[in-house]
Parts: C-alpha cells; sequence; structure tokens
C-alpha cells in the first residue's frame, strides 16, 4: 500500500527535468547532489527517495557542502529569509520556528555568535533546527565553535543531510495531489 509520500514521489518522478531540478534544489542547495538526485529517477517510493538522497550527499564533496550552505539563512536572522531565501521562506521559518519566541538578549547573542562562527569556519552555521529552540541551538553554536575548521565542516554537512531529508519529506507533501 503506497503512503500519502509515494503519491508525491510520483510525481516528482514524472515532473519535467527543469522543474524537478528547482523542486529539488529547494530541499539541498548544491547544484551537484540535485543532479545526481535526477539521474537517480525514477525512485517508485518514498524510501528509495531518500536512500537516493543519502547516496548522493555521500558522493558530494566540500565545494558542494558549502553550496549547499550557501542557501542557508543564519538561524535568528529573519531579515535575510524575507529577502534572500523566498524561495525556502515558509519550510526555513518553520525549521527555525524555536527562534520566534526567543529573548532578545538571545537573538543578539546567536548574532554575535554567527559573525563568530562565520570569521572562524568561513560558512553559515548550520544546525537542523527543527524542534530545537533558540538557547538550544545557541548552546550548539558555543558547543561546536572549538572544532577544528575539517570536523566542523563534516559536523555541517550531516545537519544538512537532516535538513535535506526534512524538506524532501516537505517537497513531497506539497507534490501529494
Amino acid at each position: 500500500m503506497a503512503s500519502s509520500l509515494d503519491l508525491g514521489v510520483a510525481r516528482l518522478d514524472t515532473l519535467p527535468e527543469n522543474e524537478a531540478r528547482a523542486a529539488l534544489l529547494r530541499c539541498c542547495g548544491s547544484a551537484r547532489w540535485a543532479s545526481l538526485m535526477l539521474d537517480a529517477r525514477p525512485y517508485r517510493d518514498a524510501d528509495r527517495l531518500f536512500e537516493a538522497a543519502e547516496r548522493a550527499w555521500a558522493a558530494t564533496e566540500a565545494a558542494d557542502w558549502l553550496e549547499a550552505f550557501s542557501h542557508h539563512p543564519r538561524i535568528g536572522d529573519r531579515t535575510a529569509l524575507e529577502a534572500r531565501f523566498a524561495a525556502t521562506r515558509a519550510w526555513s521559518s518553520g525549521e527555525q520556528g524555536g527562534v520566534t519566541t526567543a529573548a532578545n538578549d538571545v537573538l543578539d547573542a546567536l548574532a554575535e555568535g554567527n559573525s563568530t562562527y562565520e570569521a572562524r569556519f568561513g560558512h553559515v552555521f548550520l544546525v537542523c533546527a527543527s524542534g530545537k529552540t533558540a538557547p538550544e541551538m545557541l548552546e550548539l553554536l558555543h558547543r561546536r565553535l572549538p572544532n577544528a575548521p575539517e570536523t566542523e565542516l563534516r559536523v555541517a554537512a550531516g545537519e544538512q543531510s537532516r535538513i535535506t531529508r526534512l524538506r524532501l519529506s516537505r517537497l513531497l507533501q506539497e507534490l501529494t495531489p
């Protein structure tokens, strides 16, 4: 018996390539990952789609990861979310829901921590924020700051993989008739 997500997969399988690429890029901003995902079609069901996503992400490299990271707003940066990330605004807003009720001092600390993080690592602080409060995200940011750059790049890539899976699920829900 097909799940509701499988109905979305059936639709994704039949989208024209340019539409499927655009949809996949909303889930993960790496062009290489999206190309690998297109090459893996048809998926036939959600499990195979998620497996293809994991395989494709495992086949990417640091430059692809950085490209994907560049498609994310800073945690707590609502201005960037509205202006630059319009295509994923609703998803990112939901993922970062924990910052909507955060106290100003926590938002200020996140902004400062984001700046410190970016200066140290050269990319946005990336965390799968779904279900996390702003103080929890701030704690994670501070915990990860001492990481070696190579270690942190891999940690952030793992977070991107989790975000991609969540976004693929949301995409499938949107595509379900």
